[in-house]
């Protein structure tokens, strides 16, 4: 094909050629809509995370089982995201994204319908574990269908999916659980599903399926990758909330993940046809960008964490004013988008990522003055800054991870690279909720050590309360203390949201700084390469 040929770095066809293609204007509808239904998988991550509640109560959950509606989802996609690379080579494009889409939509189904917390959870699992799929399809078939030229435009787009579905995660769920139901955030998938699996059945054509791949099929591989990544990926949900090492559970899936880890990479760099192809990293410009690609996850799923966090917790927001005010991000993203894809053509991508890492750095560094009275207005400058640097980041992340590789490559690669983000966003997951859980109890200490009977402006504020509550004859002093014990706990949360904050500043600082060691990516090479 031209554009394969135009990605591999050889000549490509004349122009007129390439736009006489019967093709071109199917395989580029084909393809957004195939975009669309990545848009599905990737908003689901988070399209729960502000509704949790509501879904608790709907399900009769404990509060430890509800995380699990978000946890299963997780692990059930991250160990699809990169398996879909070998699944893509033996099914075909068209094949693989049907059968993820179809699936997708179907487990949907299931969720909106499930009775018990368990339904929701085999559901759930399976919801992200066949729609995985969809993710690292679209980075692939992006770099195959289309050439250099034109992905000034498309860079932006895939970009703009991969980071603002997360991030407006929240904002779908508040609204549609405020106007409907917590069952809505499933169904809302159902004929949007159905019309991307009937449109690609129809019009995808990039490539045939190879079912000789089946006969080595590398099992083997594909069991101890899935035990290696589920149980990292539990270990680093469930690790910041039960004390780590301190937890049974926790424990012995850590004990598994190292073991499950060892045999994995033994197999990968022994089998002749390993399940995941990690000769990608041998690729510089690949390496980095999957480097950044990680980084940007700790970015992307770290903030959509801390922000709903914070106005629920400390502002006692509802699910529908969390959303509304995290839509911003969202908006910024969007109208970023054309202006990301202009730099693109005119900036060195490190001088973008430079850019957008300093945008993440310096919004992350406004949030660290947070007091317990900020709202929207005060919220609002620095998810501008996020929602402008993700965008100005994400361009050329992807451009430096997967515009340089051969065509044959690129679906194993595109897999491995959907993964660093995914693995980058639970790691950063973990260590957000650490240091918050750390410096919570350090900030906690050294209040109460300020908030004691020895202090004068402590004892009048208790006995002003005290008066307050007079109301309530003898509890009026213990209703005053569990007044004035839950200010304390609620002043040292803030502290501990600022300190996360100046941590994350220093991370993304550091990767400015980090920018002139990484080199300019080149051409792509010639497809023989690969072949």
């Amino acid at each position: 094909m031209a554009a394969s040929a135009a990605i591999a770095g050889k000549p490509s066809a004349p122009m007129p050629a390439a736009k006489s293609a019967p093709l071109d204007r199917r395989r580029t509808f084909a393809f957004f809509c195939m975009v669309f239904g990545m848009f599905m998988a990737i908003l689901d991550i988070q399209i729960v995370s502000a509704s949790l509640a509501e879904i608790q109560a709907g399900l009769s959950a404990s509060s430890d089982e509800i995380s699990w509606v978000q946890t299963s989802y997780l692990i059930a996609e991250v160990i699809m995201i990169p398996l879909s690379g070998t699944l893509s080579r033996v099914l075909s494009t068209r094949w693989m994204f049907v059968i993820a889409s179809g699936g997708f939509t179907l487990m949907s189904f299931m969720c909106a319908t499930s009775t018990s917390i368990e339904e929701m959870i085999v559901w759930r699992a399976l919801q992200g574990f066949i729609g995985g799929g969809m993710i690292p399809t679209v980075f692939a078939s992006a770099f195959t269908i289309f050439p250099p030229e034109k992905r000034p435009v498309i860079s932006p787009i895939i970009g703009l999916v991969a980071t603002l579905a997360p991030t407006v995660g929240p904002t779908i769920g508040g609204y549609l659980t405020d106007m409907f139901s917590w069952h809505w955030l499933f169904l809302v998938n159902i004929v949007p599903g159905i019309f991307v699996t009937i449109s690609t059945y129809l019009l995808v054509d990039f490539d045939e399926p190879d079912w000789s791949l089946f006969k080595t099929f590398d099992w083997a591989g594909l069991g101890f990758m899935a035990v290696f990544l589920g149980s990292l990926e539990f270990v680093l949900e469930e690790g910041p909330i039960n004390d780590w090492f301190q937890d049974e559970a926790v424990l012995i899936l850590t004990v598994l993940c190292v073991v499950t880890a060892i045999a994995f990479f033994y197999r990968v760099f022994t089998a002749k046809h390993p399940i995941v192809d990690l000769r990608a990293f041998t690729d510089r410009n690949f390496m980095a960008g999957s480097a950044f690609s990680f980084v940007m996850g700790i970015g992307l799923y770290g903030l959509t964490y801390l922000y709903p966090v914070y106005l629920g917790r400390v502002r006692g927001y509802s699910s529908l004013q969390i959303g509304e005010t995290m839509f911003v991000s969202g908006a910024c993203m969007f109208l970023m988008a054309p202006v990301a894809g202009m730099l693109s053509r005119k900036l060195d991508p490190r001088v973008m990522m430079a850019i957008g890492f300093g945008c993440f750095a310096f919004g992350t560094w406004q949030f660290t003055g947070l007091t317990k009275d900020w709202d929207f207005w005060e919220l609002f400058m620095p998810q501008v800054f996020r929602g402008v640097g993700l965008m100005i980041c994400m361009v050329p992340i992807n451009n430096i991870a997967l515009g340089t590789l051969p065509p044959d490559r690129i679906k194993n690669a595109s897999g491995l690279y959907n993964l660093t983000r995914n693995l980058g966003g639970a790691v950063g997951l973990a260590l957000i909720n650490t240091a918050l859980n750390n410096r919570w109890d350090l900030h906690l200490q050294r209040l109460r050590e300020s908030v004691n009977w020895s202090r004068s402006t402590a004892v009048e504020t208790l006995n002003t309360m005290t008066m307050g509550f007079q109301s309530l004859g003898s509890d009026a002093n213990h209703a005053a203390l569990k007044t004035v014990s839950n200010m304390v706990r609620r002043e040292a949360l803030v502290m501990s949201f600022s300190d996360v904050f100046v941590l994350l500043t220093i991370l993304f600082l550091a990767l400015v700084c980090a920018l002139p060691f990484v080199k300019k990516p080149k051409a792509a090479p010639p497809a023989d390469a690969g072949h």
